[in-house]
């Protein structure tokens, strides 16, 4: 089952915080109100598909320090950042950061529910597919030294032919060894399985 998307709305301003909220809750968005940094902090949820409506100025921790907080430990939140003194220096500063959008108070409505609705699917779709390169990872780590051995080497193009003179095996042992890396690793074929690992950036673990 897919998680549920969910806006997490980080403003000091609470009224226009609820308000959000209500706005976001009419179109079946569901929505979280946090007043401060710390609170979402401690309620975020990385493994769940969201992203995150943030006020610049904010008491004690503003939005690019959370922003950056967020960078750091690697989250991939689209966040759509909202200001009452916004200018051109600072849109472009939460931009080069990662920031999908920069909305200068009062928003219109309609604008922000559409800038919303986009960033979830963005949202959904960074999360499918860390969850995809987190499953293809785990499923990795189940291949033992030799199979992991043969897989850099299928990766590196060498046919199976190859491959056994390098390791001073039968074309035959290669070839079991190739069926029970594709069956480990849930593939449809070994060229899928390459592209995959190749397409999701993985290093194989150390055999």
């Amino acid at each position: 089952m897919t998680a549920q998307s969910i806006v997490y709305i980080v403003d000091d301003d609470r009224e226009l915080c609820l308000s959000l909220a209500w706005l976001l809750e009419s179109v079946r968005i569901q929505a979280v109100c946090f007043t401060d940094v710390a609170s979402f902090l401690e309620s975020y949820d990385p493994d769940r598909p969201a992203c995150m409506v943030l006020d610049v100025r904010m008491p004690e921790v503003g939005g690019f320090q959370l922003q950056e907080i967020l960078n750091r430990a690697g989250s991939a939140i689209p966040v759509i950042f909202v200001s009452a003194h916004g200018d051109i220096r600072m849109s472009v500063r939460a931009l080069q950061n990662g920031a999908v959008d920069f909305l200068e108070k009062p928003y219109d409505p309609q604008h922000m529910l559409d800038v919303v609705q986009q960033t979830l699917r963005t949202a959904q779709e960074r999360f499918a597919q860390a969850s995809r390169t987190r499953l293809l990872r785990a499923r990795l780590d189940q291949l033992s030294p030799r199979e992991l051995e043969i897989l850099r080497m299928v990766i590196d193009g060498l046919p199976s032919k190859n491959i056994a003179t390098r390791l001073g095996i039968s074309v035959k042992t290669v070839d079991v060894h190739r069926t029970r890396i594709r069956e480990k690793a849930g593939a449809e074929s070994m060229a899928t399985l390459v592209r995959d690992v190749l397409q999701h950036g993985l290093t194989l673990p150390s055999a």
